[in-house]
């Protein structure tokens, strides 16, 4: 696994009327939450991301369906996280490169951001992404 790319074994709390899960920080997080968003509707093949951040850290959690998170690493090498749990996040620190695919039907995907929407942050270039993170 990728420096700092980690999962998240977020708690469970188990009831018969029905089981809950939360996330805070910092317990859970390692970060402030400044952005919220979700990812739904995907059609079937589709594929979301393919950028990196410079300063947004980024947890990723599966709350229905099931879906990958390809991580490219600069060498061209890939790592595949398989999201299909409520109770599970995947961590990816500033400077990762990722996209989404493999949507199942009705999947959805919350993203717990660090950092408030700014188009400034994104790395759209893998070419200049390569050359920043090697530098």
């Amino acid at each position: 696994m990728s420096d700092n790319i980690k999962l998240i074994d977020f708690p469970k709390i188990q009831d018969p009327r029905g089981n809950l899960t939360f996330l805070q920080y910092p317990n859970q997080i390692p970060f402030k939450i400044q952005r919220v968003y979700w990812t739904y509707d995907v059609p079937g093949g589709g594929i979301r991301g393919g950028h990196a951040y410079f300063k947004q850290q980024e947890i990723i959690v599966a709350l229905s369906g099931s879906f990958d998170v390809v991580v490219t690493n600069t060498d061209g090498t890939t790592e595949k996280f398989s999201l299909n749990r409520s109770y599970y996040g995947l961590y990816l620190p500033p400077k990762t490169w990722r996209h989404i695919e493999n949507f199942s039907t009705n999947a959805l995907a919350l993203h717990v951001s660090s950092e408030p929407f700014s188009k400034e942050d994104y790395i759209r270039d893998f070419e200049n992404f390569k050359k920043l993170s090697n530098e």
